[in-house]
């Protein structure tokens, strides 16, 4: 994969997004719930192929801090207290690349669990 680099992120905790724009003049938004769900920690991805735990009831998650971790990853701060694994640039920009994709995914999957998910407060 390319090295991709950051040129802004920013947080839009109102609607629950977080927008980061790359040095290509890609910029993506992605939802705090998309970003929480597709958590690279081992706790969410397992340690290894087909190991994941879906995760379940993250619809109003929101993001509390945004730590760097050096020139190349963030870690996420979600409010519901997770707080592992690194989201480098590279796999911010595939989550980016990827979320049509991925997002169906999650929903199928969560349908496939029997899980119905909540509306939105905000909408």
């Amino acid at each position: 994969m390319a090295n991709y680099q950051p040129t802004n992120l920013v947080l839009h905790q109102l609607s629950r997004i977080l927008e980061v724009s790359f040095e290509d003049g890609t910029t993506w938004r992605l939802p705090c719930e998309y970003l929480r769900v597709y958590s690279p920690s081992a706790e969410v991805r397992g340690h290894g192929p087909g190991q994941g735990t879906l995760q379940l009831g993250k619809e109003e998650v929101n993001i509390n801090d945004i730590e760097p971790v050096g020139n190349y990853a963030v870690r996420l701060v979600f409010d519901d207290g997770h707080d592992s694994g690194l989201y480098t640039w590279d796999y911010l920009y595939l989550l980016g690349k990827q979320y049509d994709h991925n997002w169906k995914e999650y929903l199928a999957a969560l349908s496939e669990a029997g899980h119905t998910r909540k509306a939105r407060a905000d909408g």
